[in-house]
């Protein structure tokens, strides 16, 4: 019986552990959320709660010191000894504008041959003496004045001075000197016609003032430049580079007690003619009225170019204009810095160009608004429309709140960059001489620039972006973009040349 027993306990027990029988899986205890940390409060700051900041006030540039000289020229001499470093500008208001008819571009020949051998020096020599004294040397012309500039050490600017007063006193207008300038001259307008943005500018120019003095581009054109003569260039001279028309503006490491000394010496020889001859005037100008509604939209024809350029541009405002400084805020906000609205909308949303901008030119008379991009062939039509689109916005509704603060900053460092230096501070006030405007002119404009309200830029705005009316010039394949212009509504097309004809 004992025996039977055990048997049916070690059967029992190996069934057990051949795991027969119901087997149930260990119990997992649930997870243990640990307590929310709270943060430890920050130490108290000993010094308080720090202040907010309050907008930077506007910057006010300084004004240079205004005199006759006894030969009748005009100095501004703003002093910055900071470094040892010596800018001068001398300008004549006399550019562009000025130029002859049917001889566009005579200012700027006359410009470039200051510097093509003055005094005992040939062109060779003034470049290689200038270069020996480490300093810069340049002429040229824009449309309302041209100008001869140097940028030196102290320490060299009795020589370098002397180099800059012989150009400006003793051109020696060298006939071999002027074949050379002039088959330069001739070949930059030949490969102008291949460039669209200055294509663009040359057809804007001419359909907004005709043949009016700012109707031609500084250079001139082939046909124009091809009727200059020798002759021309130094009667324009002559005429123009007279030391009581002249403005000397000096920046820099200078008093006025070395500055007179210096000039007396520069321009010994430059004395105001007894008889003055007729010097070329900038006639009053204003563009040519455009009806309001009426847009016209002229074509350069560029078969085959994988991008159109288009420019959209009507009547500006003169430099001495009141409402020229805050205008420049209109025009950040639309087309006059990265996040312009232009340049977001063309670039960074819709990816049709690498670059759209606006500006206003600032001329002695009326000048000039343009908005321009250069756009994707396929992409002209819709770009075009975005571009008008985003032009009326503005004109309409104004700048945001934040734009108003943008430009505000933006227009505030701009202008602390214009007289960062002392040579962009020359450059500035020679500006501003030779489009008629006062040594005190930035210092007035500052304050107006900066205090500018949003209901202030939005009547600005209003007043001078209005697209209506306005004149495009479109640079690219006419097979390839009429019917995209088509789609939106611009049947109407005009035909020019790359000369503006």
């Amino acid at each position: 019986m004992k025996t039977r027993l055990l048997t049916v306990l070690v059967s029992a027990i190996a069934l057990g552990a051949c795991g027969g029988g119901e087997v149930h899986p260990p119990v997992t205890p649930p997870p243990v959320t640990p307590p929310p940390v709270t943060p430890a409060a920050p130490p108290a700051d000993l010094l308080g709660a720090r202040p907010g900041l309050p907008p930077p006030p506007p910057f006010v540039p300084p004004v240079p010191v205004a005199y006759t000289r006894p030969n009748g020229m005009t100095v501004w001499l703003l002093e910055r000894h900071a470094l040892p470093i010596v800018s001068i500008q001398v300008v004549v208001p006399a550019g562009a504008a000025s130029d002859p008819a049917d001889k566009g571009g005579v200012a700027l020949a006359a410009a470039n041959m200051l510097d093509e051998g003055a005094g005992a020096r040939g062109a060779l020599d003034i470049s290689r003496d200038v270069d020996r004294l480490g300093a810069t040397l340049s002429t040229g012309a824009y449309a309302d004045y041209a100008f001869a500039a140097l940028t030196t050490l102290k320490k060299n600017l009795g020589p370098a001075s002397a180099i800059l007063g012989d150009v400006i006193v003793k051109p020696t207008f060298s006939a071999a000197e002027w074949k050379r300038v002039h088959d330069l001259w001739m070949n930059e307008l030949k490969a102008r016609a291949s460039e669209p943005d200055a294509v663009a500018n040359v057809v804007s120019l001419r359909q907004l003032f005709g043949t009016e003095p700012y109707g031609h581009p500084t250079n001139g054109t082939l046909k124009s430049a091809a009727r200059v003569t020798l002759e021309d260039a130094k009667q324009f001279y002559a005429a123009s580079w007279r030391p009581e028309r002249a403005t000397c503006v000096v920046a820099g490491d200078v008093t006025r007690a070395e500055l007179d000394p210096m000039l007396d010496q520069m321009f010994a020889g430059w004395k105001p003619a007894a008889a003055k001859p007729a010097a070329p005037v900038t006639p009053s100008v204003a563009p040519k009225a455009a009806d309001v509604g009426v847009r016209r939209v002229v074509v350069v024809d560029r078969p085959d170019a994988p991008q159109s350029v288009l420019a959209l541009v009507r009547p500006g405002v003169a430099a001495g204009d009141p409402e020229a400084p805050p205008l420049v805020r209109v025009n950040t906000a639309l087309g006059g810095s990265f996040t312009s609205r232009l340049n977001q909308d063309l670039r960074e949303e819709h990816g049709w160009s690498y670059g759209a901008r606006s500006r206003f030119s600032f001329t002695k008379t009326r000048g000039l608004f343009s908005a321009q991009a250069a756009v994707h062939t396929e992409h002209t039509g819709e770009a075009l429309k975005a571009m008008i689109a985003d032009v009326e916005a503005v004109a309409r509704e104004g700048l945001t709140d934040e734009e108003v603060e943008k430009t505000r900053l933006i227009a505030r460092g701009e202008l602390v960059d214009a007289f960062e230096s002392v040579e962009a501070a020359a450059r500035r006030l020679a500006r501003n001489a030779g489009v008629g405007l006062p040594a005190d002119h930035e210092a007035k404009a500052s304050a107006v620039l900066d205090r500018a309200t949003k209901d202030d830029l939005r009547k600005l705005a209003a007043s001078h972006v209005d697209p209506r009316g306005a004149i495009i010039v479109i640079v690219g394949p006419r097979a390839k973009i009429q019917p995209q212009l088509e789609k939106i509504g611009i049947t109407t097309l005009v035909a020019s040349t790359p000369e503006g004809d």
